[in-house]
C-alpha cells in the first residue's frame, strides 16, 4: 500500500499530560506530492504560536505539551492498519543551529552553553535544568534532588545559587553520571554598579547574564516641525513671545551601552545567543524593563588574539521614552 495523504490532529496544552484538550490546536491534512513516498510536516512554528515568553523576575518554566494524532490512508483512501500514530512531546522555544542537522536533541540537563557564571559577590542567582533529564544538583557540598511531577510549570526549574557558590554539578537520572560542571565566580565590583541581564537562551530558558564594568546612557530625541499663523486679524501683527515653528509628535528612545569585564573564552556561547534572542530584560531601578540588543554585529574573541575577554554590547530599551501606550 502506498501512501497518498495524512491527517493530523495536533494538540498543544500546559499542565498535566493528561489534561489534553477535547478540541485539537490544529487539524492538517496533507497528501504526499507527485514523485514522493512520504509526508513532512513543520510543526514547530504551529506550536510556538501557543508560547508566549514573558518575565517579571519571576523564572517561570513556559513550556507546552504537544501530542500529534496521526492517520495515515492509502491510495484507496483506506486507513492503514497502523492507524492512529499518537507521539506526545514537551516543547520549549528553543532552537538548533543549522551544522547541528534537523531536528537536533537540545541538552536534557543543564540548559545553559557556557560552563561558567558569573555572579556579584554576595548575591544569589539562578540557572535553569530541565527536570525530565536531571537526578540531582550538587552545589559545593549541598545536592538537591529533583523530582519532576509531569506538569509544564515544572518541566524547567530554576535552581538557587546560593551566594558565594563556587561549582556547580549536574547529574543524570541515575545520580551518578555527571553531565555538566559549572563554575560560578563571584566578581567584586566596587567601582561600577553591575546590571543583570535575563534573555531566552538556545534551550528556550531564561537566563542570566550580568554586566559589571562602564555603562553608559543615551537619549535620542524625535520629532517633527510645523509653521504656525500667528498673525492676529485684529491688528495684522504678531506676538514676538508666540513660536512660529511648533513642534509636535515629540519622543525619545533611551539606549545603554555596558561591558561585561572580564570573561572566559567560553561565554562566547553565551554572547552569541544574547545576540540572537527575541526576549530580553534589564533589572533596572528596581523594576525589569524590556531592552533588544541593538548591536548587530560579534566579533568572537579568544584569549590568544585579545589575551583579557570583555564584550561591549549596545541595547535599546524596547519602548518609547514618554508614554504613548493606547
Amino acid at each position: 500500500m502506498a501512501l497518498k495523504r495524512v491527517e493530523v490532529d495536533l494538540y498543544v496544552w500546559e499542565g498535566l499530560i493528561s489534561a489534553q484538550p477535547s478540541v485539537p490546536a490544529y487539524s492538517i491534512n496533507k497528501s504526499v506530492i507527485s514523485g514522493e513516498s512520504n509526508v513532512t510536516l513543520e510543526i514547530a512554528e504551529l506550536v510556538r504560536d501557543y508560547i508566549t515568553m514573558t518575565f517579571n523576575n519571576d523564572y517561570i518554566s513556559i513550556t507546552r505539551y504537544v501530542r500529534a494524532i496521526v492517520n495515515s490512508y492509502d491510495e484507496s483512501n483506506e486507513p492503514f492498519s497502523t492507524n492512529p500514530i499518537t507521539t506526545t512531546y514537551v516543547a520549549l522555544d528553543g532552537y538548533g543551529y543549522f551544522e547541528e542537522g534537523a531536528n537536533p536533541e537540545l541538552s536534557r540537563n543543564a540548559l545553559i552553553s557556557s560552563n561558567n557564571i558569573y555572579i556579584p559577590e554576595n548575591t544569589a542567582g539562578k540557572f535553569p535544568i530541565f527536570a525530565e533529564g536531571v537526578g540531582k544538583v550538587i552545589i559545593d557540598s549541598t545536592t538537591t534532588q529533583i523530582t519532576d511531577d509531569g506538569n509544564t510549570n515544572q518541566k524547567i526549574q530554576y535552581i538557587t545559587i546560593p551566594a558565594n557558590t563556587s561549582t556547580i554539578q549536574v547529574f543524570d537520572t541515575d545520580d551518578s553520571t555527571l553531565r555538566k560542571t559549572i563554575t560560578v565566580s563571584n566578581i567584586c565590583e566596587p567601582k561600577y554598579t553591575p546590571f543583570k541581564l535575563t534573555f531566552v537562551n538556545k534551550f528556550g530558558a531564561f537566563q542570566d547574564l550580568y554586566f559589571f564594568k562602564k555603562s553608559s546612557e543615551v537619549t535620542n530625541v524625535t520629532d517633527e516641525l510645523y509653521k504656525k499663523n500667528i498673525i492676529t486679524n485684529t491688528a495684522s501683527s504678531y506676538n514676538t513671545y508666540e513660536n512660529q515653528k511648533g513642534r509636535i509628535n515629540v519622543n525619545a528612545q533611551t539606549s545603554l551601552t555596558m561591558n561585561t569585564g572580564f570573561v572566559k573564552e567560553d561565554m562566547n556561547q553565551t554572547i552569541e545567543e544574547l545576540f540572537y534572542t527575541e526576549n530580553v530584560w534589564i533589572r533596572y531601578e528596581n523594576k525589569t524593563l524590556p531592552i533588544i540588543p541593538k548591536s548587530k554585529s560579534l566579533q568572537y574573541k579568544t584569549s590568544l588574539n585579545d589575551k583579557l575577554i570583555n564584550y561591549t554590547v549596545e541595547f535599546d530599551f524596547a519602548f518609547d521614552r514618554i508614554n504613548n501606550v493606547r
